[in-house]
């Protein structure tokens, strides 16, 4: 079937179920845009800036698990992506990115907004393409997804040149081969035997789950996995709502700023296992003190995370799903009731008391977890203080509901991230934002597309004036020398979010925000803004600098 390559490109999306595509135009991809005009499947939303376009994607790829598309031009506009680009691809989201490039007649001669968007774009993607040849650019788009979806996802980008858009394409429907799973080999069901040994003779063992689990879909997997062998979970920062925040043996969020009683439980065992989390800084702290006196077992799709980060561990690398299975095949083991004992007192001694009589952002929060428990509704964050208090106190019962910026810490993402999420979920489950006044200042811009849309988006604005966790680390690392981190200049979040057409209010009481909140969550068919005028204040538990993760910081508290 003859066609131009704007034409083809669209018909492999097609393929791939692909329904929404995040953009904004530029010269040199208007066919495209003309060709998306002339169809009517595949919708097309137009951001305010192309780095709102790829964290929007991004936030559609973390609520679906399908692959989000953005679309951009040559030079600034591919540019424009890098950031949302790296973001995925920290977080091995599968996001793919479409650039515009110049002619191909005019490549190297420094045309008008020619970039090597290919070498900038290399450490921060699985693959990237250039299409110089039109008759290879199917092929290109069909690999790009398989790329993006398969083993450890993350993201693809292909440059297109302008006049590939044009040039005459033989398109053929894509030829559907039966794929069967792998069965795991005889070395693997050895190794599956030895981690299951480590298991029984551990006296206080327990699991960390992380993104990992979230990408896999194993859930249900790591439920049975921790209920058969009796061990305490806990979750990282990107594997909230892997295992339901009410399960009786899950601990909640470690690592940093994570819960004492969970990161105490890693802390004293004798044995860990890493189901999808690749150790990063801010999970272990200091990695020798982390390490020592216990031995770690280390299941993960990508076999170059096994030994990176701790060395030494006993690694499955592989399906995540069947590694589970396959150890689930072994007797149960008994209850350990000493440990669990232990637990549950740091449990109890470690409880957060939300009884304080101002308005708070952990306070809020609580408020808002009891108010949507049991409810359709998913939590996009930025990054900051708000999203520490997010995880510290958010109760995230399912997969694909926590939507954050782990690896990078990109500030800036939660707005657009949480638009994408609801274009996504539609009708079926609602948004609520959590950001601060620093991150929306960065990409509040997008305001106007949730409010031209009508998504019905829930913003909470945490304006405590100041860059919350800058201003954390400056007091706990530099004496209190405080630069760079305060807004003395007030700005009008209200007014702001009114100029766009946007129901805002600001709340500086409990009651203020509870009645905002209860009038919110009841307009669902209209974006809310609601802006948290709070103390300047600090995320509790905090470890110190280069310690181990139950060594915390003492007498944060609030500070005005």
């Amino acid at each position: 079937m003859k066609m131009n390559g704007a034409q083809a490109i669209l018909e492999c999306l097609r393929e791939q179920g692909v329904d929404t595509i995040f953009g904004y135009p530029g010269g040199v991809v208007l066919k495209l845009y003309d060709e998306i005009l002339n169809q009517g499947d595949i919708r097309h939303i137009l951001v305010t800036h192309e780095q709102n376009a790829a964290h929007a994607a991004d936030g559609y790829a973390r609520a679906t698990g399908k692959v989000g598309v953005c679309l951009a031009t040559s030079g600034p506009g591919a540019t424009n992506l890098v950031t949302g680009i790296a973001t995925a691809f920290a977080d091995s989201i599968p996001i793919l990115a479409i650039t515009g490039q110049v002619s191909t007649n005019l490549l190297g001669r420094d045309s008008f907004q020619e970039t090597d968007i290919l070498d900038i774009s290399m450490p921060i993607t699985k693959m990237n393409y250039k299409v110089k040849d039109a008759r290879k650019l199917v092929d290109t788009v069909r690999q790009a997804f398989e790329i993006a979806m398969s083993g450890r996802r993350g993201p693809v980008l292909i440059d297109i040149p302008q006049d590939i858009f044009f040039a005459e394409v033989d398109y053929k429907p894509p030829i559907i081969e039966e794929k069967f799973p792998s069965k795991p080999d005889a070395d693997f069901i050895i190794c599956a035997a030895e981690a299951v040994e480590e298991i029984a003779r551990a006296e206080r063992p327990a699991a960390i789950v992380g993104g990992g689990a979230i990408s896999a879909g194993a859930s249900k997997e790591i439920i049975q996995f921790i209920e058969k062998f009796n061990l305490p979970v806990v979750q990282t920062l990107m594997g909230l709502g892997a295992v339901p925040y009410s399960h009786p043996q899950n601990l909640g969020f470690a690592g940093m700023h994570g819960k004492k009683a969970a990161n105490n439980t890693i802390a004293a065992a004798d044995l860990v296992i890493a189901i999808g989390s690749r150790f990063g800084d801010r999970q272990t702290g200091n990695v020798s003190k982390y390490t020592q006196s216990k031995k770690f077992i280390h299941i993960d799709i990508d076999p170059a995370e096994i030994d990176k980060n701790i060395a030494g561990s006993l690694g499955l690398a592989g399906d995540m799903k069947v590694i589970l299975k396959l150890l689930m095949r072994h007797e149960a083991i008994p209850a350990r009731q000493d440990w669990w004992r232990q637990i549950e007192n740091w449990r109890e001694e470690f409880d957060y008391d939300y009884q304080v009589n101002r308005l708070t952002v952990p306070w809020a929060i609580h408020q808002v977890a009891k108010k949507t428990a049991g409810k359709n509704y998913a939590y996009a964050t930025d990054v900051g203080q708000h999203q520490m208090w997010g995880a510290l106190h958010s109760h995230i019962e399912e997969p694909r509901t926590w939507l954050t910026s782990g690896g990078l810490g990109t500030m800036g993402f939660g707005l657009p991230a949480a638009m994408g999420a609801q274009i996504a979920f539609g009708k079926n489950r609602r948004v609520i934002c959590v950001t601060g006044d620093g991150g929306i200042k960065m990409t509040g811009n997008e305001y106007y597309t949730i409010a031209r849309l009508k998504l019905p988006v829930i913003s909470l604005i945490v304006n405590n004036t100041s860059l919350g966790m800058i201003r954390q680390l400056q007091k706990v690392n530099f004496n209190e020398r405080y630069i760079a981190c305060e807004f003395d200049y007030q700005m009008d979040f209200v007014g702001y979010a009114q100029s766009f057409g946007i129901k805002a209010e600001a709340v500086s009481t409990q009651e203020e925000f509870s009645d905002a909140l209860t009038e919110a969550l009841e307009d669902t068919e209209n974006p809310r803004v609601i802006v948290l005028n709070v103390w300047r204040s600090f995320v509790e538990p905090m470890i110190k600098s280069n310690a181990n993760i139950n060594e915390f910081v003492e007498g944060l508290g609030y500070n005005k």
